[in-house]
């Protein structure tokens, strides 16, 4: 039996197994197919919420403290697994924002790094940037990561880590619980124990505490997305406008994202989409149409209500907790929100002040 049970093995089921091992725990790490190869492998890899001022304070505390841990963590994996993550530290350009009054404030009341720039700041850094802007706001600490090769370092991390025990393409059918304590899971094979149960399953975090009658508000939302293959230095850095967004990767690759639809767990593509993630892309940056797409695709979201994750024990029970319900902000959130659940777990005193994320007084009843 282990110390804890991980059940997910995206992002964050990743980082929390990784950070409660390197503090010498012994854990199990269940995933029903390949880990990070659903929202994790799907998104974008911003590190920083969209139009983060639009966001609560419990949502910018996380993702302030997760922005300045993934330069060591790109370094530590690059280390420890020789995949590099590709943390790119260039920046983000956000246009034509109606609020950026709100924007301002925001960045003086929390001491973020956000400016108004002039044309001439946007064109001399993306020249390649639609014509006729005047202005665009900048924020220089914000970075990107190529989130498929995030996952599969923090995977390879994790299956290196002696006291770790990784079991994919598993399943989990129940919680087992004696009385109001959840021992840890069945599958198909039997019984998987720990001294705590940990759900980190993103969109299907809610179904699966259905099982225990509670009532999770995380439900999953689409998102499409396309990658051109162009050439580098095209795009350098994240631009962002009108709600979507264009991310360079180092080898050229650009990534246009991303739609929001709320259909359930179905993850198909559109044709429609296609085309307005076509025509986004060619509006921001207008010489992607001489570059082929490469690849369209779909992701599922764990939506909660005004994106703030649910971290913390299930109430009315022992010995099971809950990590899920970043939506849009997985990839950025995952840090903070995994070193707080790791802190809480083994009796340190956390990171960041645990109450915004308690699910007490947050859920509903089956």
């Amino acid at each position: 039996m282990s110390d804890f049970l991980v059940v997910g093995g995206g992002v964050i089921g990743l980082m929390l197994t990784r950070e409660l091992a390197l503090a010498g725990a012994s854990v199990t790490l269940v995933e029903r197919g390949t880990c990070a190869k659903e929202a994790s492998w799907a998104g974008g890899g911003i590190v920083s919420p969209l139009y983060p001022w639009r966001y609560s304070s419990a949502v910018t505390q996380l993702a302030t403290w997760s922005q300045s841990s993934y330069v060591h963590l790109a370094a530590a994996l690059t280390e420890e697994t020789g995949i590099d993550p590709e943390l790119r530290q260039k920046g983000m350009y956000m246009v034509d924002v109606e609020d950026r009054d709100a924007a301002l404030s925001w960045a003086a009341a929390y001491h973020r790094p956000l400016v108004a720039v002039e044309a001439s700041h946007l064109y001399h850094h993306e020249p390649e940037f639609a014509s006729g802007y005047e202005s665009a706001l900048w924020m220089p600490e914000v970075s990107s990561i190529r989130n498929p090769r995030l996952g599969q370092a923090l995977r390879r991390s994790v299956m290196d880590l002696k006291q770790v025990t990784l079991q994919e393409n598993t399943g989990v059918e129940r919680f087992v619980v004696e009385g109001e304590t959840v021992l840890g899971v069945q599958i198909s094979q039997g019984n998987i124990t720990a001294g705590h149960t940990v759900v980190a399953s993103g969109s299907w975090t809610g179904h699966l505490l259905g099982g225990l009658s509670i009532s999770l508000p995380v439900e999953p939302v689409k998102g499409q997305m396309m990658v051109f293959k162009a050439e580098p230095n095209i795009v350098n850095r994240v631009i962002l406008m009108a709600g979507r967004y264009v991310i360079p990767r180092s080898d050229g690759r650009i990534l246009v994202g991303s739609t929001l639809e709320h259909e359930g767990f179905n993850k198909q593509i559109t044709e429609s989409a296609r085309e307005s993630l076509y025509q986004t892309a060619v509006g921001i940056i207008p010489r992607l149409a001489d570059f082929p797409v490469e690849h369209h695709w779909a992701g599922l979201r764990p939506g909660s209500p005004e994106g703030i994750p649910f971290i913390g024990e299930v109430p009315g029970y022992q010995g099971i907790s809950v990590n899920a319900g970043q939506f849009r902000n997985g990839l950025v959130l995952a840090p903070a929100s995994t070193r707080l659940q790791a802190d809480l777990l083994l009796g340190q005193t956390p990171v960041i002040d645990p109450r915004p994320y308690q699910l007490a007084g947050r859920l509903g009843s089956l």
